[in-house]
């Protein structure tokens, strides 16, 4: 699937203009990550962009990711794509046997806590956040409460890459899109 059609298919779905700023960061990070892997920019790109595609309209457990996962097979995603975007949400049972399902996962949570702290900061600006205040923020379990800090360390690990590390590298891809992302 191109971009395009990724981007209309998500516009189709979702509404709320934070949602849309989510998929962007994630997709970001998850170009970020297809270029130090070797991969296909693009693909990830289009997994990061769709993850969420179908939250709006199914926000809850068992509906979000699997009824998404139905919509991509129908729309003809390859299915290792189809299961990357599915294996996010662990109640779905779909492994994150890849590195592109286990990318997702990794950066997921990470986005949305990011986006957290960078909107706690005066200026509201991600250019002002750095790993180690993200870090901090990590520590306080009052502090985005929402935000599993269990899957976000999971993920890391899940990954392979040390939680830091991580947390720098998918804030600098963020902070290349801050314009879109309204940071």
């Amino acid at each position: 699937m191109r971009r395009q059609i990724a981007w209309e298919l998500l516009n189709e779905y979702i509404k709320n203009p934070n949602l849309i700023k989510h998929a962007l960061a994630v997709e970001a990070a998850m170009r970020a990550y297809a270029v130090k892997y070797g991969e296909d920019v693009e693909t990830w790109g289009v997994v990061g962009l769709l993850h969420d595609f179908d939250y709006e309209k199914y926000p809850t457990a068992p509906d979000h990711a699997n009824r998404g996962g139905e919509i991509l097979r129908e729309k003809g995603l390859d299915e290792v794509l189809v299961r990357a975007v599915m294996s996010h949400a662990d109640y779905t049972g779909v492994p994150r046997d890849t590195r592109l399902a286990r990318a997702l996962f990794a950066v997921d949570e990470l986005t949305g806590f990011i986006t957290a702290v960078a909107l706690v900061r005066p200026d509201k600006k991600i250019a002002s956040v750095e790993p180690d205040s993200v870090k901090k923020k990590f520590k306080q379990k009052a502090f985005a409460a929402q935000v599993s800090r269990e899957d976000m360390e999971k993920g890391a690990a899940e990954l392979g890459v040390d939680l830091i590390e991580h947390i720098g590298f998918v804030l600098k891809a963020m902070q290349g899109i801050a314009d879109q992302l309204g940071l």
